[in-house]
């Protein structure tokens, strides 16, 4: 296969994140939240793959007329955000003017951040809470706190969009990506069992999804409070 045309099925393999978003919809339409998680977990692994492939294969030289980043945040953009707080609000996890102040801060702020061009640190991390509301929702639904407690996530991670916190892209932050990457892939693990088997509190995953949730979200301000020496 030639170079040019590697390049296009990377294209082609980042568009198919279109398809997974809308059978996600599809399911949480029907409020079949675990075949919901199941789709924006597989969508959560191509997205994981085609940026890789894309540098590997030097797309934006190789086939130009596609914007490969134009379509990775159209479909970043409902697979991380959009499905997961339509989710929270049709769920029992919040209701009343909870639900209605859930969505609208969380798709608003996160289309604002998404359209922000320093997003970026100089170490590929991001500036500010990345918009990951499909992994924060997939958390919430495994753990199902108090409606209050949600509430205040959603509120600290909206505001930690427009802050200079530090968080971790774990393919791409190249500082303790030995252990980030694999905690990334783990998570895919224990997420996908949580919603395979319907977020059964007594499940192992649980716990796993937990505790590689919160290195996924804490190694990039513990960077950024501790520096490198030299």
């Amino acid at each position: 296969m030639q170079l040019r045309h590697k390049a296009l099925s990377v294209h082609l393999l980042t568009a198919s994140g279109a398809v997974l978003a809308m059978l996600a919809m599809l399911a949480a339409v029907q409020s079949d939240w675990a075949l919901m998680f199941l789709w924006l977990v597989v969508a959560f692994v191509v997205d994981g793959i085609d940026g890789p492939l894309a540098r590997r294969y030097h797309v934006k030289t190789n086939w130009p007329i596609y914007d490969g980043v134009l379509m990775d945040l159209i479909i970043d953009y409902l697979t991380y955000v959009f499905i997961p707080a339509f989710a929270l609000f049709q769920s029992s996890l919040l209701s009343g003017w909870t639900g209605w102040f859930a969505i609208i801060v969380i798709v608003y702020g996160s289309v604002i951040y998404f359209a922000d061009t320093r997003m970026k640190t100089t170490d590929n991390s991001f500036a500010g809470f990345p918009g990951c509301w499909n992994m924060v929702v997939l958390v919430l639904f495994a753990t199902r706190p108090h409606w209050v407690v949600i509430l205040l996530i959603v509120v600290a991670l909206t505001v930690a969009m427009f802050t200079n916190i530090k968080f971790i892209h774990p393919v791409r932050t190249e500082r303790w990506r030995a252990i980030s990457l694999p905690v990334a892939v783990l998570w895919v693990v224990f997420a996908g069992r949580a919603a395979w088997v319907d977020f059964h509190p007594s499940s192992w995953a649980i716990w796993g999804l937990v505790l590689t949730s919160l290195w996924l979200l804490l190694a990039g301000p513990v960077q950024q409070f501790w520096p490198r020496r030299g």
